[in-house]
């Protein structure tokens, strides 16, 4: 918070006038946190029907949003099934138990801010982070071009799992769910030009949708399962997934969607990457500021830290910083 301090006539006056703002300012933010960020001792039903009404909300208008915006531009079917459990390396199922974890999590921050008590939080933030996840399969299911998927399903369900049996069983995520990507090198304008029409043209596009250059990391909080050692409580070790060279869901065949010319890169092998990483656990780091500690308990992010590789085409390699 930034202070403008006056010049005055009066040495002693301006003083005395300073210290009186700080102390109303410093009254103000600690009223502010407390009246709108800091989680209640008790349940505050509009913070509750807030929530409640928010989700509903959320939910409805992420269906029509989607279907708007994506879902309306392919034509329809009936509701169908559709097996695509191993398509893309099966990077996109990790995508889905990292979405679904993800959501479990905030939709539990949620409900906990309302002052609801940890097991309902986590109950009632799992279910939401699922069924958020179920309408994208519910918009599948209806669409000619893909269709409901259970493996996706059963990897929305790991997701939400895995937060709510730590939360439930240790009150803590030990082992902390991240993601990190950057913005992939294509070395051909053949394969540029695929890129594009797989996984668009913008950074954000390709941050949410390139799964050639995502990486998702299970991190492991070290002092949680070994509490009497010295180690410092913010130190995690993270093991990562990746793949490489995937230009189609299954091989490297396709037909370019504007000429209409069928191309084969069979000759550019697609493989799995594996990594072990050190990571910080930005929740575990004592922070001064109360906003800070709740921020990094919500939104914990994977350290860009070196790493090391091992790939399916057996090779292993260093990272001098991987994020």
């Amino acid at each position: 918070m930034h202070f403008i301090k006056k010049l005055n006539f009066c040495f002693c006056f301006s003083i005395l006038f300073l210290v009186n703002n700080i102390n109303a300012q410093q009254k103000a933010k600690q009223t502010i946190y407390e009246k709108y960020i800091a989680v209640p001792d008790s349940l505050n039903k509009k913070r509750f029907k807030s929530v409640s009404i928010g989700t509903g909300v959320l939910w409805g208008g992420s269906l029509f949003f989607l279907n708007e915006i994506w879902y309306k531009q392919y034509p329809k079917d009936k509701f169908h099934l559709f097996n695509d459990n191993g398509e893309w390396q099966h990077v996109d199922k990790v995508g889905h138990t990292y979405s679904a974890y993800l959501g479990s999590k905030l939709f539990t921050t949620f409900f906990l801010w309302t002052g609801l008590n940890e097991k309902r939080s986590v109950l009632y933030g799992a279910g939401g982070g699922f069924a958020y996840q179920g309408i994208i399969e519910i918009l599948d299911g209806y669409s000619k071009k893909w269709g409901f998927s259970m493996g996706d399903i059963a990897a929305n369900g790991l997701g939400c799992g895995l937060y709510a049996g730590q939360q439930l069983l240790w009150h803590d995520q030990r082992i902390h769910f991240k993601y990190s990507t950057h913005r992939q090198k294509y070395p051909e304008a053949m394969l540029l030009t695929r890129a594009n029409q797989l996984y668009g043209i913008s950074t954000p596009e390709r941050i949410f949708k390139d799964y050639n250059a995502q990486t998702y990391w299970l991190s492991a909080n070290l002092k949680s399962f070994m509490p009497k050692s010295n180690l410092p409580p913010w130190l995690n070790i993270a093991v990562g997934y990746g793949a490489q060279n995937m230009y189609g869901g299954y091989q490297n065949i396709w037909t370019d969607d504007f000429t209409g010319q069928a191309f084969d890169r069979t000759d550019i092998a697609r493989y799995r990457q594996f990594y072990i990483a050190p990571d910080i656990d930005f929740s575990k780091i004592k922070w001064r500021s109360k906003f800070m500690r709740d921020f990094c308990k919500m939104i914990n992010l994977k350290a860009p830290l070196p790493s090391i590789e091992f790939n399916t085409l057996g090779k292993v390699k260093m990272h001098a910083i991987h994020f």
